[in-house]
């Protein structure tokens, strides 16, 4: 009785799928199989059915929560087996073996599994065991190589970058990969397609390379070395630059900071995101004694990020780089507008997301978000009664109508709660600047202009309380507007210069992304790795470390 309500479960099963996959509009691709036999769904002679019949079986007895792809998968083609070819298994082991390269960890897939799996099985059982374990070693690497291992909603909380496809599509990239004559190409190709994800992978044999040379000499930590001057820790320095790579470095005074030196720190500087203006500062030194070994992990997690975000990276976009402090607004891929920004300090962090320009905000007025209401008006306020004058601000009840301050209770405002807004006035020289660029997120983080546009002359630009400012925000608005007549360049100012509050509907809806990346290409095309400001490889390196949930079996 058992045996028959599996059977009819599984009959149900089939069913429902098959209905799904034509209500849902599958390619028929999927369906018609793979290899040779590619072609209708029709179903295996008495002779061959005995397992493709234990291999649905064994699907259907899987848990229902788990893993689809195979199981679509294989619907798709009547279960007949793939894995009958020693070179197809070959291929995957040699694949496999090659993961490191994309800062995977092999022993993630069991190679030894799969390289036993080169023997032939005998009996229908292990047949089946062997077909499967092989499709889901393969299953696994696409998702890893493609999408990443780790889940990056584990690691952020407000992550809503494109998520990982449904089992259907996966099941249709499964079954491309397999048609191909080149399985091993094939897994390669499956990688982001983008130059930073080549531009990463090509750093991290170099890094690796250089961390089986041996670690290289640390510089001590102390005042701002400037070019020019005398010290006892520049041989240090010299023999650091060197171990790196850099040459014509020898000098006849070991202990003066020289032209070529400075020369050599300029462009360390520039590979890693950094002032490149030979002065020595606390930002240089800790690049400088990063390991080969910090730098292998922290290529290797940036190479997880990319597969995060790949899919976002394509198209028309506005990308904040939040820790290159800069922003790209790409149309038809072509870079239109390119400017520096400024991003939240470490202790706000400007969080990593995908959105969209809803509106535009002429001469802005600022109403005080929560987290700085709490953390600095109110303490402000309690410490000097003219905190509000001195920064422009006002407070207004729910109807907007002005409130003393005076007769606030401001040292006890943080424990019984807040029941007014504290706004600032629209104008230059307020702290949104003449410009707001709305986004759509629960977190109150968007663009901005600002009143301090002298900060953007800064190398370390993480100083805001989590929204991006924007330099030369004029052009950026125009491009997003998309009305050379009614919102030209021209046309813009004279809003701008009216002083009147007004929002416009942007005539370009482009995506959004704020991305935090301690791994980029500069302008020529080289690797450049920067310092990590909010402190998140650490998490991810042992979330990729941490074993992955093996192949079912």
């Amino acid at each position: 009785m058992l045996i028959q309500s599996k059977s009819r479960l599984g009959k149900s099963f089939v069913t429902m799928v098959v209905l799904s996959l034509a209500v849902a509009g599958v390619p028929c691709a999927l369906a018609a199989g793979v290899g040779q036999d590619a072609g209708t769904l029709v179903a295996p002679s008495a002779a061959d059915s005995a397992l493709p019949l234990q291999i649905e079986q064994r699907l259907h007895e899987r848990d229902a929560m788990g893993e689809e792809t195979a199981a679509l998968f294989y619907l798709g083609r009547a279960y007949r087996p793939v894995w009958s070819e020693t070179a197809r298994v070959e291929a995957l082991l040699a694949a496999l073996e090659a993961v490191s390269g994309h800062g995977l960890d092999p022993a993630d897939f069991s190679p030894e599994r799969v390289r036993a799996a080169l023997a032939p099985a005998f009996g229908v059982d292990a047949q089946a065991a062997r077909e499967l374990m092989l499709t889901d070693t393969l299953v696994e690497l696409l998702r890893q190589i493609r999408y990443g291992k780790v889940d990056p909603r584990a690691l952020f909380r407000e992550w809503n970058f494109t998520a990982l496809p449904n089992p259907y599509e996966r099941a249709g990239e499964l079954a491309r990969v397999l048609e191909s004559a080149d399985l091993r190409a094939a897994i390669e190709a499956h990688a982001p397609d983008l130059a930073l994800y080549r531009g990463l992978r090509a750093g991290l044999a170099e890094q690796r390379a250089l961390l089986a040379a041996g670690d290289w000499p640390q510089v001590a930590a102390g005042p701002v070395l400037r070019p020019g001057a005398r010290s006892a820790r520049v041989p240090a320095l010299r023999a650091r630059l060197a171990a790196a790579g850099e040459t014509g470095l020898e000098a006849g005074d070991a202990s003066l900071y020289d032209p070529a030196l400075v020369a050599a720190v300029e462009r360390f500087q520039g590979r890693h995101g950094l002032q490149a203006d030979g002065v020595i500062g606390a930002q240089t030194v800790q690049a400088l004694n990063a390991s080969p070994a910090q730098r292998v992990a922290q290529i290797r997690a940036n190479l997880e990020r990319l597969r995060w975000v790949a899919a976002d990276l394509q198209g028309d976009r506005l990308l904040v780089d939040i820790v290159g402090y800069h922003a790209d607004l790409v149309l038809g891929g072509a870079t239109l507008w390119s400017e520096r920004v400024i991003v939240g300090r470490p202790a706000r962090r400007t969080p990593s997301l995908l959105d969209h320009v809803t509106h535009l905000v002429l001469n802005p007025k600022w109403v005080v978000p929560p987290t700085i209401l709490r953390e600095d008006v109110i303490p402000g306020m309690t410490r000097n009664p003219a905190y509000l004058d001195r920064h422009r601000l006002r407070v207004v009840d729910r109807s907007g109508q002005a409130v003393d301050p005076g007769a606030i209770d401001w040292s006890g405002a943080r424990q019984g709660g807040f029941p007014y807004r504290i706004v600032q006035q629209s104008g230059s020289a307020g702290s949104l600047g003449r410009i707001k660029f709305s986004l759509s997120n629960a977190y109150s983080i968007y663009l901005h202009d600002t009143n301090s546009r002298g900060l953007f002359k800064r190398a370390e630009r993480a100083l805001s309380s989590g929204c991006v400012r924007v330099q030369n925000p004029e052009a950026l608005a125009v491009l997003l507007l998309d009305d050379p007549e009614a919102w030209n360049a021209q046309a813009l100012q004279t809003a701008l210069d009216s002083g009147r509050t007004r929002s416009v509907g942007v005539g370009r809806e482009v995506k959004v992304l704020l991305h935090y990346a301690t791994a980029a290409l500069d302008e020529a095309g080289r690797l450049q790795l920067r310092n990590d400001i909010y402190g998140y490889d650490r998490a991810i390196i042992a979330a990729l470390d941490a074993p992955a949930r093996p192949p079912a079996r």
